[in-house]
């Protein structure tokens, strides 16, 4: 398995009012976290399936923070404040997601665990 490499897009970084201020190092540096976190998972498993399984969990956790970003930009529009960076959050979200799937030896297994979950969540609710 090789390993997963994850990078803050520039025009996200690009989009931000200073793309050399302390919110663009912080995308860089919660990037280079999830990197570092995905990666070492991936060493310490035991297969491909097992991997996938760990990148499932970040992805869902990603895209609760999509979620929440994107319910932020509403509610600083109408407080009169400028979203930007909720966006730029957002963004960058989206396209961790993104990148993470266009990883070759993961994409497929991406896929299967997901299926796999939800299969698994409609047993368990529908055994009320």
């Amino acid at each position: 398995m090789d390993e997963i490499s994850l990078a803050v897009p520039k025009p996200i970084i690009e989009s931000l009012p200073d793309p050399e201020g302390d919110s663009a190092q912080d995308m860089i540096r919660a990037v280079e976290g999830i990197e570092s976190r995905l990666n070492r998972a991936v060493a310490e498993a035991d297969s491909e399936s097992e991997a996938a399984g760990f990148v499932v969990d970040v992805l869902e956790r990603l895209e609760d923070h999509l979620e929440r970003y994107d319910e932020f930009v509403p509610e600083l529009r109408a407080w009169g404040q400028s979203p930007i960076y909720a966006i730029a959050w957002r963004n960058l979200q989206a396209d961790l997601i993104g990148q993470l799937y266009e990883v070759d030896w993961l994409a497929d297994h991406l896929d299967r665990e997901r299926n796999a979950r939800l299969v698994e969540d409609g047993i368990r609710f529908g055994k009320r």
